[in-house]
């Protein structure tokens, strides 16, 4: 046994690469579902607020044709 192997021993031992990679791979896949399904939220909100008529607001005009300061 060197030197290498009685660290990686004493480090509680080190997963294989492919195992790492296996996981690598499913948290990346479980970070774009999250990312996906926050879009989809988006979405539906974005969705709603387009159903909804845009209101105008009432904007109070002094008497020189110059928007009020007040009202801003």
């Amino acid at each position: 046994m060197d030197i290498k192997d009685s660290e990686a021993e004493s480090a509680g031992g080190i997963e294989p690469a492919s195992d790492l990679s296996e996981i690598a791979a499913e948290c990346a896949a479980s970070n774009l579902l999250e990312f996906a399904a926050q879009l989809a939220g988006l979405a539906e909100d974005l969705k709603d607020l387009a159903a909804k008529p845009i209101e105008p607001i009432a904007i109070e005009v002094e008497s020189n044709g110059q928007p009020d300061a007040s009202s801003e």
